[in-house]
């Protein structure tokens, strides 16, 4: 017994050791790599002192007193906070992710490469000013000083790996990485070219938007200029999703002028709305060299310089102008497939090869071709039969890093245009605002010169097809100080019909805007507070639109039970807002889902109806076209011999949606609350491994969240992971060229990258609150709300 007590105590010695020892291993994982800001640090190259101020939620406010001194700050600080996300992007850009990740990430690394983006990086590089050269070196060497002489944030030691040093091509891969992330074409047009197998054409018109019926245009009084008409007819990405590096949704920005600003000048708004996660995509920061230029506003980690923010004397916001920048081609090849038919004659594929390391330490050997248009991706796209190569905008030749550098100098109208003029491959609509009392909006977006509806596959034997150019940028749409008194864009259609260029189909529907010019439209004068309803806004043009007519449809039904009598009661008394609390709002987002999926589903394969539910424009335009014409060939259900109305639809459609509510919280309606069944988790990349999850805490939530895709104030699910939200406001800015410190700002994370630190989600609970927190941006106001302050000495 002695002898057996010995080795059980022996055994639990062990064991409590162990458990200390892998405590200690794990705090030193979880809590290494977090900084102190307090620290003062010695960098190389620095020609004088940097000082680093950080305030309430740790964003930095770097003062140098030159240029190389300040990027090269810049880079350390950024590596600080955000490097594994940093190595994490330049891994998407170059197609290397199998290397950290596995063989799984095998077809998104292939993907990413044959969009070739570091090739088109290095034209960019090699042909950049030397100020622009100047100042990512210096911050890139700043990131290699962090990671040279630093601890490693703990994905690094999960994962056991090292990050390369950083290359000043790297920052511009980030570019091409946003312009793939907001290309249009890539999904619906590939998904019309397979519903023929299934679909008539007419049908499938149907789908297609009619720009009639969107009847709110960014620029309303612009395309009466003179300009030579074009004619114009009518995966592997799944997993960039699940790694938080496929961001895009859509974005809302506004600006007042000083006669409707109750401050005398004009303030300005912006919220792109992008992937929820953790680290978020932003990182906030103020640059400022003393006596000369201060900035702050949004950088992508991963390049140094301000993509949306203001510097003294301007203010500047985004949305994407949703242009249809890429195109597919049915091509024609030899038997062997290495040549393509093109202009009666045969053309040499480009054939390369890739070496896809992995993380198993395994090698795989895959093949890329291209045609003079860009790569064939029947293997991306699981296409058999048809050859397709497409051509996407981000391969044109563009030079976004001079716009951004440009941008944080500007001083004026003309300044922030020439900036703006090679912001080409990632499209925007850019709010504009100025300390001299201007407003406008610039789309500044690559629009190709084609033929045929942009929406077709095109034959690729013939040069007809291919791209003649891109609209010069002295014909694209702009404001510039109204006589309404505001500018305002929301993804919606850009210009009016008689606007002589093809932009797209793929336009946002017209909730969103309609709402924000409503309310800009409801008072006289508009301040912060004004703009931060706007932002918190949850009322829904679209649920306006939609609720009465099914309203008036479910009144001619006679079978109702008692709860549905009570969820239609419900319905009937609804003021559109989609509160966390609110029981019509459940109804109604489930009814309006439902009632666009009862119209397809019974005439498509299972396939095709799961490839519809992430087609949610095809199907939102499918409703608006049924609306406008007062029918649809779609109503009817194929497999019955009744003729089936849209009337049919909408009863099936709720009777469907009480039986799932009631599944989900039983009979009693007043449980039935939007927010019960509405939220979001901020999730990190490794999110996805259980025991790494629990160990560093990496994911947060859920959180129950209003509103829905089609409100100012936008929590948008996939139809894939009903009412998960995965998109949102990636940021909330208020401008004030009255005062820049009265400036607020939000972002739904916070400014760390590594879980352990305080100030890694930090911010998420002003944000699911509407709430806000100063912009600092005068040195006096910064000094004084200083929670930390570093400084970087010459070595």
């Amino acid at each position: 017994m002695n002898t057996l007590k010995r080795v059980l105590l022996g055994v639990l010695g062990f064991l409590v050791l162990a458990l200390v020892v892998g405590f200690f291993v794990l705090q030193n994982i979880k809590t290494s790599a977090v900084p102190d800001y307090n620290e003062d640090l010695k960098l190389e190259g620095l020609r004088r002192p940097v000082s680093i101020f950080r305030d309430e939620h740790a964003i930095p406010h770097i003062y140098a007193e030159n240029e190389t001194d300040l990027y090269r700050a810049v880079g350390f600080a950024m590596a600080q906070d955000r490097l594994w996300q940093m190595d994490l992007l330049r891994r998407v850009t170059q197609g290397r992710l199998s290397e950290i990740l596995g063989k799984d990430q095998l077809e998104t690394d292939l993907m990413m490469r044959a969009l070739r983006i570091q090739e088109k990086s290095e034209k960019i590089l090699a042909t950049s000013s030397p100020e622009i050269v100047a100042a990512l070196e210096a911050y890139s060497d700043g990131i290699n000083q962090y990671i040279r002489k630093y601890p490693l944030p703990p994905e690094f030691k999960v994962l056991q790996y090292k990050p390369e040093m950083w290359e000043p091509v790297h920052c511009i891969n980030l570019i091409g990485y946003m312009s793939w992330d907001l290309s249009m074409g890539w999904g619906s047009e590939y998904f019309l070219h397979q519903l023929r197998a299934e679909v008539s054409d007419e049908k499938i018109a149907e789908l297609i938007p009619d720009l009639k019926n969107h009847k709110t245009a960014i620029y309303p009084e612009f395309g009466k200029i003179e300009i030579e008409a074009s004619k114009t007819l009518l995966s592997a990405t799944e997993n960039l999703t699940k790694l938080g590096a496929e961001i895009f949704n859509g974005s809302n920005n506004w600006a007042v002028a000083d006669k409707k600003s109750q401050t005398g000048m004009p303030l300005l708004a912006n919220d792109m709305h992008l992937g929820l996660f953790a680290p978020g995509i932003w990182y906030q920061m103020h640059q400022v060299v003393e006596g000369k230029r201060s900035v702050t506003g949004l950088v992508v980690p991963g390049q140094p310089f301000v993509i949306c923010g203001h510097n003294d004397s301007i203010a500047w916001g985004m949305t994407n102008v949703m242009v249809d920048d890429l195109d597919f081609y049915a091509e024609k090849l030899n038997e062997d497939s290495t040549k393509y038919r093109f202009d009666g004659a045969w053309h040499d594929l480009l054939i390369k090869k890739e070496i896809i390391k992995t993380k198993e330490g395994e090698e795989f050997e895959e093949e890329l071709k291209f045609t003079h248009r860009g790569p064939m991706v029947n293997r991306m796209k699981k296409e058999k039969e048809t050859p397709l190569s497409i051509r996407w905008l981000g391969n044109e030749m563009s030079n976004e890093i001079r716009t951004v550098f440009l941008l944080n100098r500007a001083n004026n109208w003309s300044d922030f245009r020439d900036a703006m003029s090679t912001f080409i491959s990632v499209s925007q609509n850019v709010v504009y605002a100025d300390v001299k009392g201007n407003i406008g909006l610039q789309c500044s977006a690559g629009v190709p010169i084609r033929e045929g509806s942009g929406i077709q596959i095109y034959p690729g034997d013939s040069s007809k097809y291919d791209w003649q150019g891109l609209v010069p940028f002295e014909k694209l749409p702009y404001e510039l100080n109204p006589e309404r008194g505001y500018v305002s864009s929301a993804n919606n259609k850009t210009v009016p019909d008689d606007y002589p260029y093809y932009i797209s189909h793929w336009f946002s529907m017209p909730g969103r805007i309609n709402r924000i010019r409503e309310m800009l439209d409801a008072k006289e004068k508009l301040g912060i507070d004004d703009f931060k309803a706007m932002q918190s806004d949850w009322k829904s043009k679209t649920a306006e639109q939609m609720t009465p007519i099914f309203v008036e449809s479910l009144k001619k039904q006679s079978d109702l039970n008692e709860t549905e009598q009570a969820a239609f009661s419900k319905l009937k008394s609804w003021d559109y807002n989609l509160t966390r609390e609110s029981q019509a709002a459940s109804i109604f987002e489930i009814l309006y889902r439902k009632s666009m999926e009862n119209l397809v589903k019974d005439e498509l394969s299972p396939e095709l109806f799961e490839g519809m539910l992430g087609q949610k424009m095809l199907l939102q335009n499918l409703m608006i076209n049924l609306l406008a014409e007062g029918q649809s060939q779609w109503t009817d259900n194929v497999m019955t011999d009744k003729i089936e109305t849209f009337d049919d639809i909408i009863a099936q459609s709720f009777k469907e949606t009480v039986a799932d509510l009631t599944n989900k919280f039983g009979t009693e309606v007043e449980l039935w609350k939007w927010g019960s069944i509405h939220s979001f988790t901020l999730k990190h990349p490794l999110g996805v491994v259980s025991v790494l999850d629990k160990a560093l805490k990496l994911n947060r939530g859920p959180f129950e969240v209003p509103g829905s895709f089609h409100t100012i104030c936008p929590y948008s699910y996939s139809y894939k992971n009903l009412y998960e939200t995965v998109h949102g406001a990636s940021h909330r800015h208020i401008f004030s060229t009255a005062n820049w410190d009265d400036s607020e700002t939000i972002i739904p994370t916070g400014t760390s990258g590594i879980p352990a630190s305080d100030f890694y989600l930090d911010q998420t609970a002003k944000y699911l609150d509407n709430d806000y927190h100063p912009d600092l941006f005068s040195k006096q106001n910064v000094e004084n709300n200083a929670r930390f302050e570093m400084q970087l000495k010459p070595e």
